[in-house]
């Protein structure tokens, strides 16, 4: 059986400059990974009380575990987090993942969806992507592309598509949870 292996996950913005970095993410084996899931390529990290570090150097640790969902060449990247009220969705429009050893990095391009256990879906931050398309000049293929993005991904999440799948989330991490106490 594969083993769960440690990743660093590094978000920047557009101009190049570190927005946030997630020290330790558990990448699922691929062995592991649901039958669609494998077809699109799909990553798939988990994290649990992980030290994250902010563009200004501060640190502090995740409350809530989450299994973060990457779907190669796509323009937007998906957190499902674990809360007590259910699985609470917060999806990046991002540049596709980049993978290097074991280190991933996207640029965040602001837009977020959110999609809360009640399924209720929510746009954050399209005033911060308006702010930043005009501060870093984003081409004309940056905004098809992130408009792309959040067309693809909102369809995902209207139309219950994988990764939006509540059982595959708890699985994967108690998947995790097992391997993390020995037992997998």
């Amino acid at each position: 059986m594969d083993n769960f292996t440690p990743y660093v996950i590094k978000s920047f913005k557009h101009d190049g400059h570190l927005h946030r970095m997630w020290l330790t993410n558990w990448r699922v084996p691929s062995s592991m990974l649901h039958e669609e899931h494998q077809k699109q390529g799909m990553l798939v990290f988990i994290n649990s009380q992980t030290k994250i570090q902010e563009a200004d150097g501060k640190e502090w640790v995740s409350r809530i575990p989450g299994v973060s969902f990457f779907i190669p060449k796509m323009w937007f990247n998906i957190v499902a987090l674990m809360e007590e009220t259910g699985v609470r969705y917060y999806c990046n429009v991002a540049s596709p993942l980049y993978v290097n050893q074991q280190i991933l990095t996207y640029i965040d391009y602001d837009l977020d969806v959110i999609r809360l256990p009640d399924r209720t879906v929510h746009i954050v931050d399209q005033d911060e992507y308006e702010r930043h398309k005009l501060c870093y000049h984003y081409s004309s293929l940056v905004e098809t592309k992130v408009k792309e993005g959040l067309a693809a991904l909102l369809s995902l999440v209207n139309e219950d598509k994988p990764p939006f799948q509540d059982d595959m989330v708890i699985y994967y991490y108690e998947q995790w949870e097992k391997y993390k106490s020995g037992g997998g």
